[in-house]
């Protein structure tokens, strides 16, 4: 891809305290440039409404802006590109409506997932887990754990596939340099942020941990 961003992602979400356009000016601040927006549930006004939020959020920051499933919605207002989960649009479509300027992201949850897209349409970076148990995700597949992620590097490692693997659910920054040390490229959080005393210099924190980690 074309610059480091997708090492450190915020995946939007909401709580009693923040709603989701908060959640991502919170990441911003603290010095995150990847934001996906997910709303799931959501109806199309309120989806579009937060999202040309995110996006001028985004802008400002010189941030890279994804939105999770609808390809439409990325189209139409211009986003940086989407994010697909198992049960989304194919690969395959997306980068036929959007072309090779977007920024297309797949969820995977073993090696075979990845298999399947490198046979087909490889994305521009694969969403591989969860890592942990978390509430944010729906119809949440098996947890990985360390291990998991070290046996799917070292198998893709083996099979030459170079495509980005962020990990992904219920990740904290104690979790980071483990992680990486198995050779993630990147990670993606959401409520372990929100959820603390000071979501941004959490953020500043995780961001300062991905720095040091980077080989």
């Amino acid at each position: 891809m074309k610059s480091d961003n997708y090492r450190l992602q915020f995946i939007t979400h909401h709580t009693n305290r923040y709603d989701y356009i908060d959640s991502a000016r919170l990441a911003l601040e603290g010095g995150c440039r990847w934001i996906q927006l997910r709303m799931k549930g959501a109806d199309a006004e309120s989806w579009e409404v937060a999202a040309l939020a995110v996006q001028r959020l985004c802008r400002d920051y010189g941030a890279t802006f994804i939105i999770d499933d609808n390809v439409a919605l990325a189209q139409r207002i211009g986003a940086d590109g989407v994010h697909l989960g198992k049960e989304d649009m194919p690969i395959s479509k997306a980068r036929e409506m959007l072309g090779n300027e977007y920024i297309i992201g797949a969820t995977v949850n073993s090696f075979e997932d990845i298999l399947r897209h490198i046979d087909s349409s490889t994305p521009d970076y694969f969403g591989c887990g969860p890592f942990r148990f978390t509430t944010t995700k729906e119809r949440l597949a098996p947890t990985l754990g360390i291990e998991g992620y070290c046996e799917i590097i070292r198998h893709m490692r083996e099979a030459k596939i170079t495509t980005p693997l962020v990990a992904i659910g219920g990740i904290t920054r104690h979790d980071i340099t483990a992680l990486m040390q198995c050779q993630v490229d990147g990670v993606a959080l959401s409520g372990s942020v929100l959820k603390a005393d000071n979501p941004i210099d959490e953020m500043q924190n995780i961001a300062q941990i991905i720095k040091q980690n980077i080989k």
